[in-house]
């Protein structure tokens, strides 16, 4: 299912495989929440911009159109069009995130929709059960992802429930799998490292949690608002109590400088909704940093977004042009900025899988981590 083909440091350069497909590692999965890229991109523009994985997400399919419904589409992705591997996440961020709206106890959380306030119950078995529906190729355990900074003795207690959690995904997982009308009975289950910025609590519980045999596993609970070198720290700890023979994800990360920095220290999956949302408010990323589209410089410039980029965008379109759009208000604006940085986001991680071929990622790691994090002219 996994397999390392080359390292360089802690570098990894990998190959996953999946019942969609074969994944070249490090990868960054493209987050289509609700089965779509917001910005106005479909499945089938997935493949052009270079994306491997796509993400979707359980909360808000449960809640819309419904998972049952999902389902009775032939699973997501048939209902998206989308052939390729599929990640859904467990939920447990976005219910997490509802901090007064929800209700935590040691059978799951009782939430009020966002949309409409209902009342719902989630736990594992549920986030399973809708996984399943949903049929991705993989699915996220049930989690609690406390925010930052947490009370030390809520943080570990939330660590051992959420380990209690997996001990519940992993066993219904299995049960589900094995139904004769499965959707996907091939689905690979991730299991999720938590523990707020607590070192000792982080290794901990990846110790324990990587003592329940699953697909891969992940770091959660970061990126919320942590300085970045703490995320680092945090990562250089957790990563030797990770599985070498199992695939790493650093959830919800992050900038490039970001995952070039993540890369060097052992991760190979990543996703953010940051290429996206700040592709819709104008801010483009670029191999010499990052520029504001919408700036009055670029009034009249006819270069495209980035010169040296081979996307659709690039290609065809220039700087004065895109920010007009976004002037005009066009909807379009958005469909070219989330098109531009997500092509650069999936050219990005394939000059790291380049890198690490040609036994050049500390070299390219020197050259990009730093240039990255900058603004472009």
């Amino acid at each position: 299912m996994f397999k390392v083909i080359k390292t360089e440091g802690l570098a990894r350069r990998g190959i996953f495989t999946c019942p969609h497909g074969t994944v070249q590692t490090p990868v960054f999965m493209n987050v289509g929440t609700q089965g779509a890229i917001k910005g106005g991109l479909s499945a089938l523009d997935l493949k052009e911009i270079g994306c491997q994985i796509e993400l979707s997400n359980t909360y808000h399919l449960h809640l819309r159109p419904g998972d049952s419904v999902v389902r009775q589409m032939g699973g997501l992705h048939q209902f998206m069009r989308w052939n390729g591997p599929m990640l859904t996440d467990s939920g447990g961020f976005q219910v997490f995130s509802l901090s007064g709206l929800r209700k935590i106890t040691e059978q799951g959380v009782t939430f009020s929709s966002h949309l409409d306030g209902r009342r719902i119950f989630m736990g594992p078995e549920e986030s399973m059960a809708i996984q399943s529906n949903l049929g991705s190729d993989i699915a996220m355990a049930f989690d609690e992802c406390v925010e930052n900074p947490a009370p030390y003795e809520y943080a570990k207690a939330s660590c051992e429930r959420t380990l209690r959690w997996l001990e519940r995904c992993k066993r219904e997982h299995e049960r589900l799998k094995a139904l004769p009308d499965c959707i996907n009975p091939g689905q690979i289950l991730f299991g999720i490292n938590q523990g707020a910025t607590y070192e000792d609590l982080r290794v901990w519980h990846m110790r324990e949690t990587a003592k329940i045999d699953c697909g891969g596993y992940a770091i959660g609970g970061l990126a919320v608002g942590e300085p970045t070198h703490v995320m680092y720290q945090i990562i250089e700890a957790v990563e030797p109590h990770m599985p070498v023979d199992k695939p790493r994800y650093l959830m919800g990360v992050g900038t490039p400088s970001n995952i070039v920095e993540a890369v060097a220290r052992g991760v190979d999956f990543f996703d953010c909704v940051m290429p996206a949302r700040n592709a819709r408010h104008g801010k483009l990323f670029t191999w010499n940093g990052a520029l504001n589209i919408k700036n009055e410089r670029f009034k009249t410039d006819e270069r495209p977004v980035d010169p040296v980029c081979d996307c659709p965008v690039c290609r065809n379109f220039s700087r004065a042009y895109l920010r007009h759009l976004f002037a005009a208000g066009e909807m379009l604006a958005m469909r070219l900025a989330v098109m531009h940085n997500l092509y650069f986001y999936n050219r990005l991680l394939e000059k790291i899988r380049e890198a690490l071929e040609a036994g050049e990622f500390t070299p390219f790691r020197v050259e990009y981590s730093e240039r990255l994090a900058g603004r472009a002219e």
